[in-house]
């Protein structure tokens, strides 16, 4: 197979450059992106000021060479960890997935984060590379905004019910696929996002109340409790258990 004028220019950029990790200063400068690099073991090799920042941290060299297990608190770090020994094992990527980050010195923010193996000229994975992007904020400004708009307020009023795609499509008088290329490009987040979006919500503000997890559960939307427990921790990094102890010790601060 003859090599593309792509694959040369690429070839000959890897030969001379000097710095493999040149995007690390532009990274530093987008205070809405999390960035990283982590070796082969899951310890981070490049990070971003941001991420140095949300952590609590003043310099870089605080995080590098340490795994999350050694950043941040339990059970963050191990869920962190996990997930990266996932990406490492050659199980598969994430793609944008969506998560509450809960960091050690800010409020707790959305966002979508996306994991993805480096791999050596032989195949090998050698490390992972990652970035978490804060949730934008809705493009008001788009003509389909008010339609669509109709299909969230359903999502935000009724997510205590089974909500359906092809339903949500109807009250927005759109087809299936219009309505989630809508979703994405107003939201920044699939209609099924949204749903999980506003149903984790709902659940960590009861959590700091008396009701019981499956209470919870079965007031938003979920039939199955471990169902409820599984997406809570995949989003949050803890199980709602948890949760409801972490906000009860910062309800004490």
């Amino acid at each position: 197979m003859h090599a593309t004028h792509h694959d040369t220019a690429r070839a000959a950029l890897g030969a001379t450059i000097d710095n493999p990790f040149f995007a690390e200063g532009l990274f530093d400068a987008l205070p809405d992106v999390v960035f990283f690099v982590k070796d082969v073991q899951g310890r981070y090799v490049v990070v971003n000021q941001t991420l140095v920042q949300r952590c609590g941290q003043r310099h870089k060299s605080a995080l590098i060479g340490r795994t999350p297990v050694e950043v941040f608190s339990h059970p963050f770090g191990q869920t962190y960890h996990a997930q990266d020994l996932q990406v490492l094992a050659g199980d598969s990527d994430i793609d944008n997935q969506l998560e509450l980050h809960l960091y050690p010195n800010r409020d707790p923010g959305w966002c979508l984060t996306r994991k993805t193996a480096l791999r050596d000229t032989h195949g090998r994975i050698v490390g992972l590379t990652g970035i978490s992007r804060d949730l934008a904020m809705a493009d008001k400004k788009n003509p389909a905004y008010r339609k669509v708009a109709a299909a969230v307020n359903v999502i935000h009023e009724q997510y205590g019910q089974p909500l359906q795609l092809p339903e949500l499509a109807r009250i927005a008088n759109m087809s299936v696929a219009q309505i989630e290329r809508y979703f994405l490009r107003i939201f920044h987040l699939t209609p099924r996002q949204m749903i999980i979006q506003t149903r984790v919500d709902a659940a960590s503000r009861m959590l700091s109340g008396g009701a019981s997890v499956a209470e919870i559960a079965q007031a938003c939307g979920y039939g199955d409790h471990s169902a409820f427990t599984r997406q809570f921790k995949a989003t949050t990094g803890l199980t709602p258990s948890q949760y409801r102890q972490l906000a009860a010790r910062r309800a004490e601060r």
